[in-house]
């Protein structure tokens, strides 16, 4: 700048109009150096200023490549660089982590599928919670139908047009649970009980006297019977009555003892009756028919459950009673056993 101030004293100065035009020229270099040296020098600032950036880039780089050498751990100022044995210890605690959570998994995955397996091999009955004896379902023996005389066709078959059972009707009644005992006023030695025997179930006279002339009218041929008591004070009665066809069975049992909302006729220590809902529709088999009452609270010294069946020429009656209640689960067996024979 200097030099073009002395220019330009030079071209103010007398006697100077000759040289003014060469002056002209050099003052036209001289600014073309020193817009040249400004542009020179702002390009070195920027080049500094981009330097600047690189470099910081550069220590940047630097600060997370010495990051990522310490193994993820950050080192600021004041703080060491982890040796190379912490550095391997705290690298293998999350290995040895994993590991210990593996066997373990492993461990619980074999102790229950050693535990599954021994389940499965268990009885039902020695698994707690799931015997047979905590529904209070009884043991009954194994049933067996008894065998038909020679050339007797079973009471469904397609050829027996009149639904008779052909087999003993002492043998069809449904025997008693292990553990119960024999009632004594059923329990006779032949299997067959009187009319009479069977009209004690109720306690009307009219009821009596009016069963016993459908029975004499309708042909009624005999009557087969059992009872027992359980230990739990449960006394169950079945009666099984026997007509000459499936037909006249049918016409007694919609006349006398089918009701649709309560039995129609008053069994002993059973004042009131509604029917039974809760039992199992699943389990009405196809060729017999149930109709199964229980007796509502409050009722009196006992619980009376009853159903009547009818198979064929066959119209039966399960009773239980029980002091304080009848339970309803072995009732609802009893029944259903008892028409696997008829049926």
């Amino acid at each position: 700048m200097s030099e073009q101030k002395a220019i330009e004293g030079v071209i103010e100065g007398p006697g100077t109009e000759g040289v003014t035009e060469g002056v002209s020229e050099e003052r036209e270099q001289v600014g073309g150096v020193v817009a040249g040296r400004e542009q020179v020098a702002g390009a070195a600032g920027e080049r500094e200023q981009t330097d600047g950036v690189v470099a910081e880039r550069e220590q940047a780089d630097g600060v997370v490549a010495g990051r990522e050498q310490v193994g993820g751990a950050a080192v600021g100022v004041g703080q060491e660089l982890v040796p190379p044995a912490s550095r391997a210890a705290r690298a293998s605690r999350p290995l040895r982590g994993a590991l210990r959570w593996a066997a373990a998994l492993a461990v619980f995955a074999v102790f229950g599928a050693s535990t599954a397996y021994g389940v499965t091999r268990l009885e039902r009955t020695d698994v707690p919670g799931l015997g047979t004896v905590s529904d209070g379902r009884w043991d009954y023996p194994e049933l067996v139908r008894p065998p038909l005389p020679e050339g007797r066709p079973a009471p469904f078959a397609s050829s027996n047009k009149a639904t008779d059972h052909y087999a003993d009707l002492r043998e069809l009644v449904l025997p008693a649970p292990r553990g119960a005992t024999a009632d004594k006023t059923l329990a006779v030695g032949h299997g067959w009980v009187k009319t009479g025997t069977f009209l004690d179930e109720y306690p009307l006279k009219d009821d009596r006297e009016l069963l016993g002339g459908v029975f004499r009218d309708r042909g009624l041929r005999h009557i087969a019977a059992r009872g027992w008591t359980t230990p739990d004070g449960t006394r169950t009665r079945i009666y099984l009555l026997q007509f000459d066809t499936g037909l006249v069975a049918g016409e007694v049992q919609q006349e006398e003892f089918a009701g649709y909302d309560r039995a129609p006729r008053t069994l002993r220590g059973a004042p009131s009756t509604e029917l039974d809902g809760r039992f199992p529709d699943t389990w009405q088999l196809p060729n017999v028919t149930h109709y199964a009452y229980d007796e509502p609270r409050p009722y009196g010294a006992e619980q009376v459950r009853q159903a009547y069946l009818l198979a064929g020429d066959v119209i039966g009656l399960v009773v239980q009673s029980r002091k304080g209640g009848a339970h309803a689960v072995p009732f609802q067996q009893t029944v259903a056993l008892q028409e696997e024979l008829l049926g």
